[in-house]
């Protein structure tokens, strides 16, 4: 367990302006809006922005202010990959252990709008002791140098850092790959998690000779999900198969790896047209920066080439919250959910809210952690 400040050398900054400066722009999309990917006129803009404005020292101060660590991890395999995350105690006795995990295109920065509230609470008997890691292969975690780390067997080292630092007992949240290694937890370490709670469910529809009649409302979840698949799911595919040829790109273009990430924040967010209108522009490049400084456009994509067509539907036994946000990209029947995950003793469909919960409705997040954890203290 060791002490870790991110120190970026001057020199990796002023090589990201120089190449921001040189970048090679495409002609515009033959349709106006988002149809055909970022538009032209706003990647421009986002670059300039970047290159001329933007402080990569105000977030690296702001990450650097919390305490951080790196530790090494095996995941129950033969190789072991330095993990990087935050720890956060509150001053609060009786504070529950939360492990939050983000998943891509998201990092530790989706959570640091929401520390203070959790480990701070108005009410002392909500706090919670914060563990925030970056997932192996982003951010400032190491990334694996042979095949394996998939959602398992993160999982697996997830519960190997919680007993490291001496947390027995613990809670859980995640989304996005978060959502399914925050689940694979809590069906490989049920003795040791609290409950879980997940913005992303995923679950399998019941046989034939269980099925319910399905509402309007979701139906129209399926649809959304069946049209996000046709048009909006090509990132997957190719994360899934070729992850080491598209991060040619990735390593090489910060403009790039930019539209890459910030399309989806366009795509998964309940932002009315345009992220900025729920994320400011400056958050949304304090997280493209956790991709571009650790070169993590490949070694991130991996996770969809170990996992994406090997996701698992395993039961998950301990208790479970989930908070269903209007925008999510997975809207699964309630009925479907409680097939699997047995002991779901939380469900909430917010009004507003997409696939980044903690950035676009820090609030409403974390008043469903504490509304649901309140039930388990």
């Amino acid at each position: 367990m060791r002490e870790f400040r991110i120190e970026v050398p001057e020199s990796e900054l002023d090589d990201l302006r120089e190449r921001l400066a040189r970048t090679r722009w495409p002609d515009p999309a033959t349709v106006p809006g988002w149809a055909q990917g970022v538009p032209l006129d706003y990647a421009r803009e986002l670059v300039d922005h970047w290159a001329n404005r933007y402080d990569w020292r105000r977030c690296e101060a702001e990450i650097n202010a919390l305490p951080q660590y790196r530790t090494g991890l095996d995941g129950g395999g033969d190789d072991t990959v330095d993990v990087h995350f935050l720890h956060v105690r509150s001053r609060h006795t009786g504070a529950i252990p939360l492990l939050l995990t983000h998943g891509w295109p998201g990092s530790i920065v989706e959570f640091l709008g929401i520390v203070e509230a959790l480990t701070d609470p108005p009410d002392p008997a909500d706090a919670f002791h914060l563990v925030i890691p970056s997932l192996p292969g982003y951010g400032f975690s190491g990334k694996p140098t042979v095949p394996g780390w998939g959602v398992e067997r993160i999982a697996t080292a997830w519960a190997q850092l919680m007993d490291r630092l001496g947390y027995d007992r613990y809670a859980a949240h995640g989304g996005d790959w978060g959502a399914a290694i925050t689940s694979a937890l809590g069906t490989g370490a049920p003795e040791n998690v609290i409950g879980i709670h997940i913005t992303m469910p995923m679950a399998a529809p019941p046989p034939d000779d269980e099925a319910r009649p399905l509402t309007e409302a979701e139906k129209q979840a399926l649809a959304d999900r069946k049209a996000f698949m046709k048009v909006g799911a090509g990132y997957a595919h190719e994360q899934s198969t070729r992850p080491q040829t598209l991060g040619y790109g990735l390593a090489d273009s910060p403009s790039g790896q930019c539209m890459w990430i910030v399309e989806k924040f366009w795509d998964w967010t309940d932002c009315a047209g345009h992220p900025e209108n729920v994320i400011p522009r400056d958050r949304l490049l304090d997280n493209v920066m956790l991709y571009w400084l650790p070169d993590a456009g490949a070694s991130s994509a991996r996770l969809y080439w170990e996992s994406y067509k090997r996701r698992r539907m395993d039961e998950v036994p301990v208790p479970a919250g989930v908070t269903l946000f209007p925008r999510e990209l997975v809207r699964p029947p309630r009925h479907w959910v409680e097939r699997r995950y047995t002991d779901l003793r939380h469900w909430n469909e917010p009004p507003v809210g997409g696939h980044f919960a903690a950035l676009e409705q820090p609030d409403v997040l974390v008043d469903e952690l504490r509304t649901f954890f309140r039930k388990l203290r």
